[in-house]
């Protein structure tokens, strides 16, 4: 199976289920549903080591306990974190607020970041590399990994030269207006000349991919949200797993898609049986 290197954090989710939805100078109801790791790039690692293939973690995580339940856990799943930094202090903490309708509401209480770009990532061996970060100071390692490796970065952040990728992910929620209107623009601009595709989720109407002269688009199949809580990074690994097996962007996308709906129907992440289901 292929090399996958995912950056990004990975976090302690306080999960607290809301009875009524979440809204503005509202009283609400809820109850505490326990603690879990999560994160972006343990959201999006975890199934990809279930699916078979050589993960590696390239984040960080605080010297406390929820640090070591964190490493644990990823280990527990398969998943390599030589590359995980321990760094003095408190790991990422994050409040997640789940609706009736499964919608959910993430407060970052405490974020555990390195000082500057992990300079690791330029020489660790990997056939892709994918990058669940909105820090802006990861353009050049990137840009040196272009000709090594297939990379695969989320936007925002969308500035000019943030993200070279061959292939850009990106949630329709976190674009602006004119970001959503010009999709192919929007990811040339982060990325470069070096971009193949950019994909664009938008939750139950199931996502798009826009290259210079073609549009794809995989719609969702009809399914009851219990959690959608990391159904956007489950997308991410079904969209990598693919890619990463040479498959081409059509057959691709219908795998990512397939993948980010099985999220939605469970608490927290997909078992390994029901990745292993849709491979």
């Amino acid at each position: 199976m292929p090399r996958c290197v995912v950056v990004g954090s990975v976090a302690i989710d306080e999960v607290v289920e809301l009875r009524q939805p979440l809204r503005p100078g509202a009283h609400l109801d809820g109850r505490p549903r326990g603690r879990r790791v999560g994160g972006g790039a343990a959201n999006t690692a975890i199934p990809l080591a279930c699916a078979g293939h050589e993960v590696t973690v390239v984040s960080a995580a605080g010297t406390d306990p929820d640090g070591s339940a964190i490493l644990a856990r990823l280990s527990e799943a398969g998943i390599d974190t030589s590359q995980v930094a321990r760094l003095p202090g408190p790991s990422t903490l994050s409040l997640v607020l789940n609706d009736a309708e499964g919608e959910r509401t993430v407060v970052n209480l405490h974020r555990c970041r390195e000082d500057g770009p992990p300079r690791r990532l330029r020489t660790l061996p990997a056939d892709v590399i994918y990058v669940r970060s909105r820090e802006l100071d990861l353009g050049r390692v990137l840009a040196g990994r272009l000709d090594t490796a297939l990379v695969v970065a989320h936007v925002p952040p969308s500035a000019p030269g943030a993200r070279p990728a061959h292939v850009l992910v990106a949630s329709s929620a976190d674009l602006t207006v004119s970001e959503r209107h010009a999709p192919w623009e929007t990811g040339r601009r982060a990325a470069g000349e070096s971009l193949r595709w950019m994909v664009v989720t938008d939750g139950p109407r199931g996502a798009e991919a826009f290259s210079a002269d073609r549009r794809l688009h995989v719609p969702a199949r009809e399914t009851v949200t219990v959690d959608s809580t990391g159904a956007g990074d489950v997308f991410a690994a079904g969209l990598v797993h693919a890619l990463a097996r040479g498959e081409p962007m059509e057959t691709a996308l219908v795998k990512a898609v397939s993948w980010g709906t099985a999220a939605v129907e469970v608490e927290g992440l997909p078992a390994r049986d029901r990745i292993l289901a849709l491979l």
